[in-house]
């Protein structure tokens, strides 16, 4: 089933990452609603995190140069059962060649039972320019004076709160 929140205006899937913001505990604490897609798969997951991650994401992601042996690794929660955590989040970048083409991993996991478990794993192709824009989008969206931000692998933007 194709993701509504990222369908392109020809309607054809457009592989990118929107994370939504709901008021919660802020400025230290956020709750968050991620939803990725690859353009053939996607997949949502409500989580929540430190305000300051997203801060060191946009550092991570804009600093990205697609060397060799960089990546970048973002983890939340635990997919473990003894570990008890409500959620798994796993986003990680990687370069793939020497040209400039790379990848961000994308894992979630509710971490309920079925029929309720949601699992969902792929990866989104993008050049370490796209990469680095995802990077300027989570510095802004850390300000926390945005609702939303959408990253497609070829443009992004911001949306004011209302």
């Amino acid at each position: 089933m194709k993701n509504p929140l990222l369908v392109s205006l020809d309607g054809d899937p457009a592989p990118g990452i929107i994370i939504t913001r709901f008021p919660y505990e802020e400025p230290r604490y956020l709750n968050l609603r991620i939803a990725a897609s690859n353009g053939r798969l996607g997949a949502e997951l409500e989580y929540y995190c430190n305000a300051e991650d997203l801060k060191q994401l946009g550092k991570q992601f804009s600093r990205f140069t697609g060397a060799r042996a960089e990546q970048i690794t973002y983890e939340l929660g635990s997919e473990k059962p003894e570990d008890r955590f409500a959620f798994f989040l796993s986003l990680r970048a990687r370069p793939l060649d020497s040209c400039g083409h790379c990848a961000v991993l994308f894992r979630c996991n509710n971490n309920q039972e079925p029929p309720q478990r949601e699992v969902s794993e792929f990866a989104i192709s993008a050049d370490v320019a796209d990469l680095n824009r995802l990077g300027q989008l989570f510095t802004g969206f850390s300000a926390l004076k945005h609702r939303r931000l959408e990253w497609r692998v070829t443009d992004g933007s911001l949306t004011e709160d209302l």
